[in-house]
């Protein structure tokens, strides 16, 4: 397999995928829609843009249209389906904008490659750790369990912690398996969980192998830093870098696996050209857990910049306590071991934000919408 096809391209993880792949010697096109939120309104200031710009075949449309795929998947032998509306936050009110794009985005592809000729012989699909809603747990009283969605009730009186009926005593946190229950509490969990079925379902039935990769929380280099909508690391950055204090949710003990853009794209090449993957869904991530006050301390450490944290108890209905994975499978099947810890990956991150403009800080516009649809307590 040569020639690879890169829905979402342009972004985050699918530039520094196909910088990666070009490297190998790999011939790679890019499909992807250059959308403001990511891009900003010139996409040719992007830098996430320039840094593939005429160095790719370049194909600017929508998964969502028929023309633009059927123009994007000529001569591929592979495509490495990243293009997504991402953030749980604002899935939760623009529902029908994520399930278009990452639900009808898929059933597209997948009824192009049914109906049509082409050579596509391995799709692999960018799901998330978003489809488990919250993590594995063990209990005193039942074993690994798997807790609901955590109530406004205990919530709104500052009780954060999972719970599983029957178990009186705490639950332990454990790393997430991929055999664990998967039950997403946000409208983006549930459009990712569709899209890695649809790819994990259809794919086999036309002689095609498909791979899904559940990322956990990406970060680096080259992130979008006026994104208000995903990525913590990147939001606590433009309000320290704008001198805002950062407030953080719940308690601050609140924690996600964090995991290097480097290793995502060591991982998602794994799978591209290892048989082993055919057919499997992977975990992707360090299989650690830091909590969101420790990243916001650390980042202002970092940063040399003194900026005022609350820990304010504030809340977002559809948010998870905890989640980080277990990665015995993919370091069995596929090798892959994990290179940048969150303190090696962490330096690198803000040396390069140390080097870019400063971005306008729209945290506090994103919030208002939030309130205004009554998702944020």
């Amino acid at each position: 397999m040569k020639n690879i096809l890169i829905t979402g391209g342009a972004g985050f993880i699918g530039s520094n995928l196909a910088l990666k792949l070009l490297k190998r010697g790999y011939q790679v096109t890019v499909l992807d829609s250059l959308a403001a939120q990511i891009h900003g309104d010139d996409p040719d200031r992007s830098p996430l843009y320039g840094s593939i710009k005429n160095k790719v075949r370049f194909v600017h449309g929508d998964v969502t249209v028929r023309e633009d795929w059927e123009k994007a998947l000529k001569d591929q032998d592979a495509i490495v389906h990243l293009a997504a509306e991402t953030g749980t936050g604002q899935s939760m009110y623009e529902i029908q904008k994520y399930t278009e794009t990452n639900i009808g985005g898929t059933s597209l592809m997948l009824d192009i490659l049914t109906n049509s000729k082409h050579r596509v012989r391995k799709v692999v699909v960018a799901s998330s750790r978003a489809i488990y809603g919250e993590g594995r747990y063990l209990s005193r009283t039942y074993g690994y369990v798997y807790p609901l969605s955590r109530t406004e009730e205990y919530m709104s009186q500052g009780d954060f912690e999972c719970k599983y009926p029957g178990e009186p005593a705490p639950l332990t946190l454990v790393g997430t398996t991929e055999d664990s229950l998967i039950h997403p509490t946000s409208v983006y969990g549930i459009t990712k969980h569709v899209q890695e079925q649809l790819v994990m379902t259809v794919c086999p039935t036309l002689g095609i192998a498909p791979v899904a990769f559940r990322y956990q929380n990406v970060y680096g280099p080259g992130q979008s830093l006026s994104n208000p909508y995903t990525g913590i690391l990147s939001i606590f950055s433009t309000r320290i870098k704008n001198k805002n204090g950062i407030n953080v949710f719940e308690d601050g003990k609140e924690s996600r696996d964090f995991v290097y853009i480097e290793d995502v794209v060591d991982a998602t090449i794994a799978g591209l050209e290892k048989e082993q993957a055919d057919g499997e869904s992977f975990n992707v991530g360090t299989g650690v857990a830091t909590d969101v006050l420790t990243v916001a301390e650390t980042l202002i450490e970092k940063y040399g910049i003194e900026v005022p944290v609350t820990v304010s108890g504030n809340y977002r209905l559809g948010d998870i306590r905890h989640n980080y994975a277990d990665l015995t499978k993919i370091k069995t099947k596929l090798g892959f071991e994990p290179r940048w810890s969150f303190d090696r990956g962490i330096r690198q991150f803000t040396d390069w934000v140390n080097t870019q403009d400063i971005q306008k800080d729209r945290y506090e516009d994103s919030i208002e919408e939030m309130k205004t649809k009554g998702l944020y307590k």
